[in-house]
C-alpha cells in the first residue's frame, strides 16, 4: 500500500489544503492528514481543535485519516512506517524553505523519507492561513479561503458573531 503524511499546522484548514489533501488522495492508497503540535508557536485553534476541524473537512474522503504528531517528521514518519512526504506549494519562496526541510528529511532518515511537491491550483495560490487569520481578526470576509463552518470557528475566536 503507497502511504503518505501531509504534515502542517492546519491553524485554520484552508481550501488550499483541502486541494492538496484531494489531489495527494488520488496519487496513494492513504494519506495521514498530521497536525502539527509546535510548541514554537502560538495557534489561534488548540492541536485537539483543528484534528476535529479536519476530521470534518475530510470526513467524505475515505483513504485519509487526521492524527497529530509532536517532535520531529522524520520520527513520526518511522513510526508510522510511512516513507512520503507531502507538501504544497504556492510560490518560489515556498520551494526554497520546502527543498531546505525536504533535503534535511531525507538527511536525518538516512534516505528513508522523500518529499513529493503538488503544486498549488492557481485559484489559491495567495491562500494562507495567516492571511486568513489576518482578515478573519479585522471582521473581514474569509468565505471564499474556508469551508464555512471552519469561517464560522474562526470568526468566534476573534469575538464575531457568524457571518
Amino acid at each position: 500500500m503507497k502511504s503518505a503524511i501531509y504534515p502542517g499546522s492546519f491553524d485554520p484548514v484552508t481550501y488550499g489544503h483541502l486541494d492538496v489533501i484531494k489531489r495527494a488522495a488520488k496519487i496513494f492508497d492513504e494519506l495521514t492528514v498530521s497536525v502539527l503540535n509546535n510548541k514554537l508557536k502560538t495557534p489561534l485553534f488548540s492541536v485537539e481543535e483543528r484534528v476535529k476541524i479536519l476530521q470534518e473537512v475530510v470526513k467524505d474522503i475515505p483513504n485519509v485519516k487526521v492524527e497529530s504528531f509532536s517532535g520531529l517528521l522524520v520520527d513520526y514518519a518511522k513510526s508510522r512506517d510511512i516513507h512520503v512526504v507531502i507538501r504544497g506549494l504556492r510560490a518560489i519562496t515556498d520551494f526554497e524553505y520546502e527543498l531546505q526541510n525536504a533535503q534535511t528529511n531525507v538527511k536525518l532518515s538516512k534516505g528513508s523519507l522523500d518529499t513529493v511537491f503538488l503544486t498549488t491550483s492557481l485559484e489559491y495560490a495567495y491562500l494562507s492561513s495567516s492571511s486568513v487569520k489576518e482578515i478573519a481578526s479585522f471582521n473581514g470576509d474569509i468565505s471564499m479561503c474556508v469551508p464555512d463552518f471552519v469561517a464560522n470557528l474562526v470568526y468566534q475566536k476573534f469575538g464575531f458573531d457568524n457571518k
